[in-house]
């Protein structure tokens, strides 16, 4: 089958494509397949290959760098033991490419125009009785560069939380459609439930906890004890991907990196993750609003 590469802004490390197309190789039904995205920033980059890699030095690459790690570690190498991945990455994806055709390419009505792909693609093999798989592949790496500012920060999820949006009402009929499997039942919904509604649920309920806390509808130790088990939780799955980085790829060869992205995890929790819901309530005004801008990306550069 002839593949379609596609890698916005990034840099593959030697034997990424080699990688990535294992599960082409291994199953003839495979139609897309995604790798992993790392953060470029603070690290070394000689003649385009990355050489040494850091923790960036300033603060918002650094905790992009945990969510990265959190968002693919955990959550996408979930999603594909579910066989029911709805995100390849449009910073690296391999796609199977008389399929993409077939279903009409990338659509220009939406800012998310990856998952948008991905989605359509599952619609279409599933509608069809088309046997399909599409994956995630955790061993070839993409280098990408962050946002290194907030302002430019807040449009990036901004922009992802307009393009979860439009995908996701574009093809709600698959929500809860058992027509779709284990995609409809499982995977929309929770990308529905958790992720889209997401920054709604999540900015009422601190407005909501603090008029309760400020009534004193609610006691000291309750507040305590449901603050710690909301952090807990996010903790929880921090360390598991820091845990799964150490124990499974090791390219952070320093300690006190690792031991920093432990503290970040910690750290994100008052502040940053206030900030992120802030943004994606933001994104959802600009979907109502029928934004459709992309936002200014500035970008540094790989240095050397």
């Amino acid at each position: 089958a002839r593949l379609a590469a596609e890698v916005k802004a990034g840099r593959l490390e030697p034997e990424a494509l080699t990688r990535i197309v294992r599960p082409f190789v291994e199953d003839g039904t495979t139609i897309a397949a995604g790798g992993i995205i790392r953060i470029v920033n603070g690290c070394t980059v000689r003649e385009g290959t990355v050489v040494g890699v850091q923790l960036p030095k300033e603060w918002v690459p650094r905790f992009q760098v945990l969510e990265y790690l959190r968002a693919f570690l955990a959550g996408r190498m979930g999603w594909h033991e579910l066989r029911a991945t709805l995100i390849v990455s449009g910073a690296f994806g391999v796609f199977k490419r008389e399929l993409v055709v077939e279903v009409g390419g990338y659509s220009t009505e939406t800012v998310g125009e990856d998952m948008e792909l991905v989605v359509r693609l599952h619609r279409h093999c599933l509608e069809r009785g088309i046997p399909y798989s599409i994956g995630f592949v955790p061993d070839p790496v993409a280098w990408t560069e962050c946002p290194v500012s907030l302002k430019v920060l807040g449009r990036q999820r901004d922009r992802w939380q307009r393009g979860l949006m439009e995908t996701l009402l574009k093809h709600r009929r698959m929500l809860f459609n058992p027509k779709y499997g284990r995609v409809g039942l499982l995977a929309y919904p929770y990308f529905v439930f958790l992720e889209m509604l997401s920054p709604v649920i999540e900015v009422v309920g601190y407005l909501g906890f603090l008029l309760a806390l400020s009534l004193h509808r609610v006691s000291g130790l309750y507040a305590v004890a449901f603050g710690s088990v909301a952090i807990g939780l996010g903790l929880a799955l921090s360390f598991t991907a820091v845990a799964l980085e150490e124990l499974g790829f090791r390219r952070y060869p320093s300690r006190g990196d690792l031991y920093r992205l432990i503290g970040l995890a910690v750290a994100e929790n008052f502040g940053y993750r206030q900030l992120t819901a802030f943004w994606r309530l933001r994104g959802v005004v600009s979907f109502l609003r029928k934004s459709k801008g992309w936002g200014g990306m500035e970008r540094r550069g790989f240095g050397t």
